[in-house]
């Protein structure tokens, strides 16, 4: 499977011991992005130390103008609010998403935890519908759990 041949490469990233956080957190990105075929945008975003708002630290993928998300808002912004994972099977039904591009067709989010605080989410679009499942989930949950361990 894709995913366990991909856990090596994440934890060599993680254990780089010449480089900074953000640089490995935009590698992490670099490589879901490049290796998973319908992983079309990737990107880490964080939570402000004082402030209800998500900022984005680093993606893959097209660029885009939401580096800055409200709590609450789109579907990153519930993430930041709920504290679970969220899987949107078809974005134009969501009344809460922030369109980042017109060919993104799903998206899933998954917060991150470090010492039981939701501080950032791991944030995937893709453009082919329905395309994540519990396996998706369940090695997001791992990417975000070594990121934590950098953080």
């Amino acid at each position: 499977m894709q995913f366990d041949s991909l856990k090596s490469e994440i934890i060599q990233i993680i254990n780089k011991p010449d480089a900074d956080v953000l640089p490995k957190m935009q590698a992490i990105c670099d490589v879901l992005q490049a290796n998973i075929s319908y992983y079309d945008w990737v990107g880490f975003y964080m939570a402000h130390a004082t402030e209800p708002t998500l900022h984005l630290w680093s993606q893959a993928g097209e660029p885009t103008d939401h580096t800055v998300i409200p709590f609450g808002k789109g579907i990153c912004g519930q993430v930041a609010v709920s504290n679970k994972n969220f899987v949107v099977d078809d974005v134009h039904a969501q009344d809460n998403y922030i369109a980042c591009s017109i060919h993104v067709k799903s998206e899933v989010v998954i917060p991150l935890f470090k010492d039981g605080k939701n501080i950032g989410q791991i944030d995937i679009d893709s453009n082919t519908a329905k395309a994540f499942t519990a396996s998706d989930e369940r090695f997001l949950e791992w990417v975000n759990e070594q990121v934590a361990t950098i953080l």
